[in-house]
């Protein structure tokens, strides 16, 4: 692969992390779960991707989210938060903030409608993340600091919205291979000193969540795709908990049907380092990241099972338009080229098929919600799950 060469700092970062995976492969007598591997990668205390210190988001790291192409993207999703809160309660919790800018701007811009929340809970597992997360919002929001605060676990109930932008595609994954011989899961070994992919038949709930899906979708021999018990354990544990509110949800993925689709045979696992795609897990764990496509259909079974409504389910940009991605454009003169012209970016990439638009989705789970949302007032693709 033709990659920017890391420097010798990070490489060993790298090389130590590889470390303690391979002595937990070993441990576990030569074999691990892929899902496993990706939580190390990204996870491991101080040594993972999203643990260690390297950064991450926007041009100086390995991908831009839709709040580093400029404030328009938290500007717009305020119309649907805000709707959210007054059918709720004025509390937000915002799960992997990131580098904390969606929180900059989308406080910035309640504040600027008079539609503040009492609380803005920020859930996160890294220090480091937490960190530059306080700093962003100091440095940009000083005045709204004080409504912020860091959860260390859920809480026992919530009403409110929770928020999480790019965060079940960073849940781990297993790996599982419809062979003519049997359903396997494809996981890591060590060989000759290093990860290599090793198969075994699938077991217990995961067998059976593979055929379940073979009897649904046209897999053919040799199909290989994921499957996220974790991101469906997420979903439930917090419709456990959520009185009146609603999972606002944005993330790339597809229905079941197209998720599993015939074409898409060698699944949606994708590793992003220095702005280069390449599918590769096993290259640098720990300076890159590990990503896999949402299956939604997934989603909202999992939340249906738990009391939960569909409140919507629509592309990124069909949500953006309706909850007024052009009035927020319009805000800004097209005459002042300097301030416009990079909003005016912004929201292309956001809406573009080619770019964001069609490949991210919007989906919205809740409970006690009356009215439905705006954001899904045209283009609402729910039947498609």
């Amino acid at each position: 692969m033709d990659l920017p060469l890391p420097t010798p700092a990070a490489l060993a970062f790298s090389a130590a992390l590889s470390e303690h995976i391979v002595r937990e492969v070993d441990a576990a007598g030569g074999w691990i779960g892929f899902d496993r591997f990706m939580d190390l990668a990204l996870y491991a205390p101080a040594q993972g991707y999203y643990s260690g210190g390297a950064h991450k988001f926007g041009a100086a790291g390995d991908f831009v989210t839709a709040p580093e192409l400029g404030p328009v993207f938290a500007q717009t999703l305020a119309a649907q938060v805000d709707q959210i809160l007054g059918l709720s309660a004025p509390q937000i919790v915002e799960v992997g903030a990131g580098s904390g800018q969606l929180a900059v701007d989308l406080l910035r811009e309640l504040e600027r409608r008079g539609r503040l929340p009492d609380s803005y809970a920020i859930l996160e597992l890294s220090g480091e993340l937490q960190a530059r997360q306080h700093q962003a919002i100091a440095a940009q929001a000083p005045q709204l600091l004080s409504r912020v605060h860091w959860l260390e676990r859920l809480p026992e109930r919530f009403d409110g919205l929770v928020l999480a932008n790019e965060v079940l595609d960073a849940m781990p994954v297993h790996l599982l291979v419809w062979k003519p011989t049997g359903l396997a899961e494809r996981g890591v070994g060590v060989v000759d000193g290093r990860f290599a992919w090793v198969d075994r038949p699938a077991s217990g709930g995961l067998r059976e969540q593979g055929l379940a899906l073979a009897a649904e979708c046209v897999l053919a021999p040799g199909y290989l795709s994921e499957v996220s018990p974790a991101a469906r354990a997420w979903v439930a544990e917090w419709a456990a908990l959520l009185g009146c509110g609603a999972l606002l949800l944005i993330d790339y993925g597809f229905p079941r049907r197209e998720y599993y689709h015939p074409q898409r045979s060698s699944g949606t696992l994708m590793c992003h380092y220095r702005h280069h795609a390449h599918g590769e897990p096993f290259y640098l764990p720990g300076l890159q990241d590990i990503t896999a496509h949402v299956d939604f259909t997934a989603i909202v079974e999992s939340g249906s099972s738990a009391g939960l409504e569909l409140l919507g389910y629509s592309t990124q940009s069909s949500f953006l338009f309706n909850c007024g991605l052009a009035e927020v454009l319009a805000r800004t003169p097209a005459s002042d080229a300097k301030r416009y012209l990079p909003l005016a970016g912004a929201a292309n990439k956001l809406v573009s098929p080619a770019e964001m638009g069609e490949l991210f989705k919007v989906i919205a789970l809740g409970r006690g919600i009356s009215e439905p949302l705006l954001g899904f007032a045209s283009g609402d693709r729910s039947q498609t799950l």
